[in-house]
């Protein structure tokens, strides 16, 4: 690797981790310039993961003002996450890498217009409780464990766009401020790069100065994102999301 070829890498971090803390997605900045300087798809994707996990824990410690009184919906999400992590990382090495080529742009299409619709989604979800006199569960029930865990298996396998789909999937079933739902979601991307990395290590071949690089600017960029991601109204958040999810499916389907 060249100077200007680490120093690239170094940059695609560094954006990656920025955008991963505010919205997810970084994958679409730091994979496709591991591809370009002539890395295998599987060892750019596993070397990606390894780097990124420092920039999502950064991520998740940047936003920990928001996650008091988060505890118990990190240790039950969270092992919801590592668990379909775990099942994702497996897929990735099992299946063929056209597999989610067709679905994936539609699911990430499907999140955005849950985060698009989720302030009067959620209007409606507690009108219908109110006239049925129910109760929301604090948690998101069943459901979001299993959306969040289908999810989950998908960062495990590639991961672009993943942040946008916890987004909307915690948006639409928590009653919770965007902010202290950005700050769960930054968790359950470390836990699943996490587990993804924990498994590639004893399965995969990486490029450790690739991993290196990514992971040091992702740490940087995990730091930069927490500090503008806190600073935006929710609507300018929104915005952000729809944004890098538009962009997420345009690039998956030009590739």
């Amino acid at each position: 690797m060249t100077i200007w070829e680490a120093v690239a890498v170094f940059a695609a971090g560094l954006g990656a981790g920025t955008i991963n803390t505010i919205v997810g997605s970084g994958t679409l900045i730091t994979f496709p310039v591991l591809l370009a300087f002539g890395l295998p798809p599987v060892t750019a994707n596993v070397s990606n993961t390894l780097g990124l996990v420092p920039g999502s824990l950064s991520g998740a410690f940047g936003y920990r003002r928001e996650l008091v009184g988060q505890r118990r919906r990190v240790l039950r999400f969270g092992l919801t996450a590592l668990t379909g992590g775990l099942g994702g990382a497996i897929l990735l090495l099992a299946l063929p890498s056209k597999a989610f080529d067709t679905i994936v742009p539609a699911l990430i299409g499907l999140a955005l217009v849950l985060v698009i619709a989720q302030p009067k989604l959620a209007t409606a979800l507690r009108a219908r409780r109110a006239r049925n006199g129910t109760t929301a569960d604090r948690d998101g029930g069943w459901a979001l464990l299993l959306g969040l865990l289908l999810a989950s298996a998908y960062g495990g396998y590639f991961g672009a766009a993943q942040g946008v789909l916890y987004l909307s999937l915690l948006g639409l079933l928590l009653s919770e401020d965007l902010q202290r739902i950005n700050a769960l979601k930054n968790v359950l991307a470390a836990i699943v790069n996490g587990v993804a990395a924990v498994f590639f290590l004893f399965v995969a071949h990486f490029d450790w100065t690739a991993v290196a690089l990514i992971a040091v600017g992702s740490t940087l960029g995990g730091q930069v994102g927490a500090t503008v991601g806190r600073r935006l109204p929710p609507t300018a958040l929104r915005a952000v999301i729809v944004l890098v999810g538009l962009l997420a499916i345009v690039q998956l389907l030009l590739k």
